[in-house]
């Protein structure tokens, strides 16, 4: 299904806006912590900056659900992956951290996601009516 130049349009819009919010200091959105994520575009090279809910991981790291998205994976993650030292997140109120990026599997996958259900129901929710199976990427500092 294609994007509608206004569908975009209206998409960064709203990014540029909570993008705003974080960096104010606020950085949650529907009962949830968000963090702009930093990355270069795959195919144009130019930074883009994602806000996006996360997760803590029980450590040091964040938790991100690569959810929507057109053939499942979404463009921040496609990116991130492509120029994965390249990657840095502003947490509220704070300077751009640069991170490393792993896409979680097998049992580590599994515990990851019964945090984000835990937290977050919904996840469960969406996953369970879509076809592709969301991956979970762990941040980590670098």
């Amino acid at each position: 299904m294609a994007t509608s130049a206004f569908s975009r349009w209206m998409q960064h819009k709203m990014n540029a806006r909570m993008n705003r919010k974080i960096r104010n200091g606020k950085g949650e959105f529907m009962g949830m912590d968000v963090l702009i994520l930093h990355t270069v575009g795959r195919r144009s090279g130019e930074p883009r900056q994602t806000p996006i809910s996360w997760f803590s991981d029980g450590g040091d790291g964040w938790l991100l659900v690569a959810s929507g998205g057109q053939g499942g994976d979404p463009d921040w993650q496609r990116n991130l992956m492509a120029n994965p030292d390249k990657a840095t997140i502003e947490l509220p109120a704070g300077p751009p951290q640069p991170v490393r990026p792993q896409v979680l599997h097998g049992q580590e996958r599994t515990a990851a996601w019964e945090t984000i259900t835990t937290a977050q129901p919904r996840y469960a929710k969406y996953q369970a009516k879509s076809e592709h199976e969301y991956a979970v990427v762990r941040l980590t500092a670098r």
